[in-house]
């Protein structure tokens, strides 16, 4: 893809700094980063306001946050890894790695009960990487997530060995029968677990020796690392009930309460390697990440993917848009004029996102607010840290992406 020279009008970029300041005057978020770079050049950095209000302390760019979903894309590459050494395909049934899936039930349509189902497939690895599996998530509608959320399966950083949660998982029916619908899910972690299988490592054993390392992301893992002290930013949200329950999300009267600070957080020393939800890092540790991505699968020097399996992963796999399957879940990102590949979202227009931005752009967030893209046409990393959960709150991706473009003169 010939890919653009940018030009930046330093006024307007200037906007985005205004911006950030503004959401924290607002009291939206406590802090945040935003990073930006141009052909892996550094444009812009700013950040504002604070990572810990209870303590006065800055939003920095060492600061270290909860990336949650954006742990998938790491995942996500992770399993296309051991798919490049030939050891499966992606059409392979997620029975071939854990029996435990091998026979199925989902939910027949129109279901109330959970009793409700019929014989069902075992999902494909493919179907897990696109979200077309038949899981969900304990905070989308509907009679699984109620059952997920009465067993707290949401894969939580203190929960145990990550095979124990897949097994309770297979417990339950599917929600649907696989690719016949798109429903954001815990299949992420489920293909983490697939990685533990194949590769004989823990998840957080693979991703250090071949990911982190290579990459030298250093602040990046499942626990917050050693030495880090009080760099790690507490959570915070504008609801008055649990920050994750989006199906009875209670308003509150304070915009910033605290639900996860640094010091107790079971971050701090996790027990569960969450392949959907577990990973903290600083913004210059994940930028590594996204820009080996830009880099069709080369950073540091080391070639973590092939050209033309990046290429593969960052084509839209669903029939359409996001929005033409059906779906009732959350979602990280809008639904209309937006597919989706093996690893996040990809613009197949961006008049249908309604928002600026470039045919094929590939993104992915984080339930705490965090966010990044990668646009392709104009050689555009782009990547924002915050900690404000849930990420539905406000609309800042879609403001920061307008303000970014608006910025960009050619």
């Amino acid at each position: 893809m010939l890919r653009k020279q940018v030009m930046f009008d330093e006024t307007r970029l200037n906007w985005i700094r205004i911006w950030m300041d503004r959401y924290v005057e607002q009291r939206k978020y406590a802090g945040s980063s935003f990073l930006l770079k141009h052909k892996g050049d550094e444009v812009f950095f700013h950040s504002s306001g604070l990572r810990n209000l209870e303590e006065d302390l800055p939003f920095q760019r060492d600061t270290l946050v909860r990336i949650y979903s954006m742990t998938k894309p790491v995942t996500s590459v992770a399993l296309m890894m051991l798919a490049e050494r030939g050891l499966f395909h992606l059409d392979a049934p997620l029975s071939d790695f854990l029996p435990e899936f091998k026979q199925m039930q989902a939910l027949v349509t129109g279901a109330d009960k959970l009793d409700q189902t019929e014989d069902a497939a075992s999902p494909t690895l493919h179907q897990l990487l696109t979200h077309t599996s038949g899981f969900s998530y304990p905070f989308n509608p509907g009679i699984l997530p109620e059952a997920m959320d009465e067993k707290d399966l949401i894969i939580k950083p203190n929960q145990g060995l990550l095979k124990d949660r897949v097994r309770e998982l297979a417990e339950l029916p599917l929600a649907f029968q696989p690719g016949t619908r798109w429903e954001y899910s815990v299949g992420t972690d489920v293909l983490g677990r697939v990685v533990e299988v194949v590769s004989g490592q823990t998840l957080e054993q693979f991703f250090r020796q071949e990911i982190l390392a290579p990459l030298e992301m250093r602040e990046t893992g499942f626990s917050v690392p050693d030495g880090a002290g009080d760099r790690f930013a507490s959570l915070y949200t504008p609801l008055a009930g649990d920050a994750m329950a989006l199906n009875s999300a209670e308003q509150g009267g304070d915009t910033l309460r605290l639900v996860d600070a640094h010091e107790t957080s079971p971050f701090a020393n996790a027990t569960t390697f969450s392949g959907g939800g577990g990973l903290v890092s600083t913004i210059d540790d994940y930028v590594k990440f996204v820009d080996m991505l830009r880099n069709r699968g080369s950073g540091n020097g080391h070639q973590l993917l092939g050209p033309k399996t990046v290429d593969f992963m960052m084509r839209n796999h669903l029939p359409g848009d996001i929005a033409s399957m059906g779906p009732k879940s959350f979602a990280e990102q809008p639904m209309e004029g937006m597919g989706f590949g093996l690893a996040g979202s990809i613009v197949l227009n961006p008049g249908r996102v309604r928002v600026p931005g470039s045919v094929g752009d590939f993104s992915w967030g984080g339930m705490a607010s965090t966010y990044f893209w990668i646009d392709w046409q104009n050689d555009l990393t782009a990547v924002f840290f915050t900690q404000l959960s849930p990420s539905s709150s406000y609309p800042s991706r879609a403001e920061l992406k307008a303000l970014v473009h608006a910025a960009m003169i050619e």
